[in-house]
């Protein structure tokens, strides 16, 4: 089964940001999450919630996945 979770080297990837950017980032939209009352994992985002974040025009932003709206 593939992970529905993505980690600092996804991230780097999809961002092309360094590595203490992208930390700051997930620990940013896991902030985001926690407050809303979501379980988190340290180090790692889903990757839906990520790319609607990131990337509005994301199939997850579309269909309003959580905080699609969110700027």
């Amino acid at each position: 089964m593939m992970s529905k979770l993505i980690g600092i080297e996804e991230v780097q990837e999809a961002t092309g940001m360094s590595k203490s950017f992208c930390y700051k980032l997930l620990s940013k939209m896991n902030a985001e999450l926690a407050a809303d009352g979501y379980f988190i994992v340290p180090g790692k985002i889903e990757q839906a919630y990520f790319e609607s974040r990131l990337f509005p025009t994301s199939t997850f932003a579309k269909a309003g996945g959580a905080h699609a709206h969110r700027s």
